[in-house]
């Protein structure tokens, strides 16, 4: 009998899988491009030559230029840091946040291994830290993916780190990687200093989940709200007109300082809610990226 995780993936496998590999044109390795290099050989210095890539101690001992010569390398490593924080629980049954984020981060391996790149995973939940060092192959996508069903909801009483989550894969990804963080961005710390950081090193693309419950206060009374991260509970009248404009102008406040900050940082965020179509929205974040390319 096959596990949980074993059917996740293979629903996705023919849901959304095979429909992309129709829609992404070409053999799909991912928009991005390895930027690391082998060393091949030397060869005589010809004109045109870069200076830097001169062998000087070859050069003085055969009296005559040698550059050095690098074969590019075409695969590359891609962690998906994967936010399994409490506020990632908001969410219909069976297609919350978190539901969105294994979908995502499942179908992105899968893609991934397929052409011939490494990926590890983070899974970062409220201050604990479990990791799937980078790997290939189905094998490697379902042992993710049953980390994904391991690892518990986040706990009350704490807000995400979202520094200490950037800064986690920062010390993981040692080469220059493509680093694809997945998260609805809920949380506290100084978050824009440490994408900084990982920006200049590491290509960085932010895959925001979000969901109404995060966005709208539902006109429904006197109704009971709870903080997702802390668990704190007040009793509101969501029916209050000053209560809802204050509501809507702190998630509009949320959502401009979460745009200048990836801006600030050239980080491309792109905003998937759990009502979207997956296979759709992940062509538009291929699509975007392939133009900021061009």
């Amino acid at each position: 009998m096959r596990t949980a995780p074993e059917r996740l993936l293979l629903r996705l496998e023919w849901r959304v899988v095979r429909r992309l590999d129709g829609q992404l044109q070409g053999g799909y390795r991912t928009p991005y491009r390895g930027s690391g290099f082998d060393f091949a050989g030397l060869r005589a210095y010809v004109e045109g030559d870069e200076a830097r890539h001169i062998d000087w101690n070859v050069t003085a001992r055969l009296n005559e230029p040698h550059v050095r010569v690098f074969i590019e390398e075409r695969e590359l490593t891609a962690w998906l840091v994967l936010d399994r924080s409490a506020s990632m629980a908001a969410g219909a049954p069976g297609r919350g946040k978190h539901d969105v984020l294994a979908e995502l981060a499942l179908v992105l391996a899968r893609l991934f291994g397929r052409g011939g790149n490494r990926v590890g995973a983070l899974l970062y939940d409220t201050g604990l830290l479990r990791t799937v060092p980078p790997g290939t192959g189905r094998r490697h996508v379902l042992r993710i993916a049953t980390e994904l069903d391991r690892t518990s909801a986040g706990r009350r009483g704490d807000t995400t780190d979202l520094a200490a989550m950037l800064d986690a894969v920062g010390r993981l990804a040692r080469r220059r990687s493509l680093i694809v963080v997945v998260s609805d961005f809920i949380g506290d710390g100084d978050w824009e200093r440490s994408l900084l950081r990982l920006a200049r090193r590491h290509e960085v693309v932010v895959l925001r989940i979000t969901d109404t419950a995060d966005d709208d206060l539902p006109e429904a009374g006197l109704i009971v709200v709870e903080d997702a991260e802390t668990g704190e509970q007040l009793i509101i009248d969501s029916g209050d007109p000053l209560l809802r404009a204050h509501f809507r102008a702190g998630v509009d406040e949320r959502d401009a300082r979460l745009r200048a900050g990836m801006q600030r940082a050239g980080v491309p965020i792109h905003r998937i809610d759990t009502a979207s179509d997956l296979t759709r929205a992940l062509v538009e974040v291929v699509a975007h990226t392939q133009r900021r390319r061009a």
